[in-house]
């Protein structure tokens, strides 16, 4: 699958994945600090952003496009970044090809599986609601973006994720609005995008460093989840951002950069 991509910068590749609803875009301002020392890749996964549609989605498939796009784009050893859904593709990944990587980052995401998070009422983890408030939307009855803000309100209260969701709108050739992500697929493969890291093998990822980074206030990574990180990155390290939840990069960009060029020195 040929994904779409930004690219800012010069010298040693960066690549960035952007979690689930998100998209290249979201991580544009972040890639502008840290192109005055790398190239940075800013992709748009499967059915997401401009990159095509599928109705397969999962770890292995996402691992597999972003082999492809390495092989194309002749990247060598580039630094890798992914949040969320992205961290879990980071991670497959690294399991199959940790000889392409100089370094690992992980945002806000555990090798778990998030499957137990279907059923319980959490503004953040339950995507099952998001999704079926996503799908529940009568376009052809929305004439601007505040009539969609009111309509995700009656599934979604929390307005920083509704405000998140609503970077996916698209204007259709006849004017209408619709979702630019592939929803309808997503949702059927809502049971593969929580499902946990699975690693090819029995041996721990030791390759290169890695580092894991927690919003503070985040119910992704908890302390329980520790040892399990260590089980498969042994060497991993652990940074935590204050005053920040899972869309860390959007509530503390200065300092999860300043995090990042530290880990990276």
């Amino acid at each position: 699958m040929k994904l779409f991509f930004r690219k800012l910068g010069k010298g040693q590749p960066f690549i960035i994945l952007h979690g689930l609803y998100g998209s290249s875009d979201n991580w544009v301002s972040i890639a502008r600090e840290l192109s005055a020392n790398f190239e940075v890749w800013l992709i748009d996964l499967r059915n997401h952003g401009h990159s095509p549609h599928s109705k397969d989605h999962n770890y292995g498939l996402m691992a597999e496009d972003l082999y492809a796009f390495i092989a194309e784009h002749q990247l060598i050893k580039p630094i890798l970044l992914g949040h969320s859904m992205g961290g879990k593709t980071a991670m497959y990944f690294a399991d199959k090809y940790p000889e392409l990587l100089s370094h690992l980052i992980i945002i806000d995401i555990a090798p778990k599986s998030y499957l137990f998070s279907i059923d319980i009422q959490s503004d953040t983890l339950n995507h099952k609601q998001i999704m079926e408030g996503m799908l529940a939307i009568d376009f052809s009855r929305l004439k601007k973006r505040e009539d969609l803000n009111k309509e995700l309100a009656k599934f979604i209260p929390n307005e920083q994720i509704r405000q998140f969701l609503m970077k996916n709108i698209k204007r259709n050739h006849d004017m209408s609005f619709g979702w630019i992500l592939n929803i309808e697929d997503l949702y059927e493969n809502i049971n593969n995008i929580l499902d946990g890291f699975k690693p090819t093998g029995n041996k721990s990822i030791q390759d290169f460093p890695v580092l894991f980074v927690k919003g503070a206030e985040s119910e992704y990574i908890t302390s329980d989840d520790l040892d399990e990180i260590k089980s498969f990155f042994p060497n991993a390290k652990l940074e935590i951002i204050p005053h920040a939840g899972h869309w860390l990069h959007v509530q503390q960009p200065e300092l999860l950069i300043k995090k990042l060029k530290e880990f990276l020195v």
